[in-house]
């Protein structure tokens, strides 16, 4: 099992710029694919970007061309950096990742299973971004 750590959100005004980290322990290597989500209170949780084993990325249309996905595979970490942040992106963030068998099991790719329970959560953390 993977255990995954998030760094703390925070508040910054529009336009402004912040970073968000996921370190992962445990099983690491099962890892097959990982992905950042985002939840605004009474509204589904609503995938943000994702990032497969072999390094393509992929976005949410709201986030494309703000938010770049990246992961360091060798100190096990996916960030979220963030960009021209609008009041609209509030909201709590999480990572999740999805491992091999998990994958291998469904039969469904990886990144659609990001966004289900079937995937490993953080505890998530508040963004805020004021106008």
């Amino acid at each position: 099992q993977v255990q995954l750590v998030q760094s703390e959100g925070g508040s910054v005004q529009a336009g402004g710029s912040l970073t968000l980290t996921c370190a992962t322990s445990g099983h690491t290597d099962e890892t097959f694919c990982m992905g950042w989500a985002r939840q605004v209170s009474g509204k589904n949780r609503e995938g943000v970007a994702s990032i497969e084993s072999d390094g393509h990325t992929s976005y949410a249309d709201s986030v494309k061309g703000r938010f770049t996905i990246s992961k360091d595979n060798a100190e096990n970490t996916l960030y979220l950096q963030m960009d021209n942040l609008m009041p609209d992106d509030t909201a709590v963030y999480y990572c999740s990742v999805v491992s091999r068998e998990t994958t291998m099991g469904t039969g469904v790719p990886c990144t659609n299973l990001l966004n289900t329970d079937l995937a490993v959560w953080s505890r998530g953390a508040q963004v805020s971004v004021s106008s």
